[in-house]
């Protein structure tokens, strides 16, 4: 059983690179037993907005984290109806398993927003968040979210830095679709699976 374990949620459209390196980065520093990577099914904050088919996204991301024992895949959110919302994630899975610890991983940005978030204060009774951040992201923004948040739930969230790796979905769509090479920023089989699938060419 595993007892200390992360969930990285993320639409990964595509996954890439960064996403890899910031899992394997706060395994390591925590030392956890499993990093779950969950792509969101229905993403609250992303409503209209045009998303790859979520079983494309979920094979993308099989491919991508298909060499490390570490890494597993978890299909949680796209098996349940509605919204993806965070807190019904980590309540089903907290319902699911015997954990000892539950860390949730996300970039510093989205956390710096995460008084909008569905049921936050319960949320953050149930998990650790691990706040992603770059080299030079500007701390004092994180602080005033915690204090917000109280002393004893501002304390459940961990700056964690790793090294600058400026990728993005964003950006690798946009290289696709102009026809430029994104070798180097996906793993190579989540890049002949683009390819393949003919994915982002708009």
């Amino acid at each position: 059983m595993d007892k200390r374990v992360a969930v990285m949620g993320g639409t990964f459209d595509p996954i890439h690179l960064g996403h890899l390196v910031v899992a394997q980065e706060v395994a390591d520093e925590l030392g956890l037993d499993r990093v779950l990577f969950v792509p969101s099914g229905q993403p609250p904050h992303k409503q209209g907005a045009k998303v790859t088919a979520a079983e494309l996204r979920a094979e993308m991301v099989r491919l991508a984290i298909a060499d490390n024992p570490c890494f597993q895949l978890c299909l949680l959110e796209l098996e349940r109806p509605g919204p993806s919302y965070t807190y019904d994630t980590v309540r089903q899975l907290l319902d699911q398993g015997n954990y000892q610890e539950l860390y949730f991983i996300t970039g510093a940005d989205a956390v710096l927003e995460i008084l909008t978030w569905h049921r936050v204060r319960e949320l953050l009774a149930l998990c650790h968040f691990i706040a992603v951040t770059r080299p030079g992201f500007e701390l004092e923004q994180l602080r005033e979210v915690q204090g917000r948040l109280g002393t004893q739930l501002g304390q459940r969230i961990r700056p964690f830095t790793v090294p600058s790796l400026a990728i993005s979905s964003s950006d690798i769509r946009a290289r696709v679709a102009r026809g430029k090479s994104i070798k180097y920023l996906v793993h190579p089989e989540v890049e002949k699976f683009i390819v393949n699938n003919n994915l982002y060419r708009f």
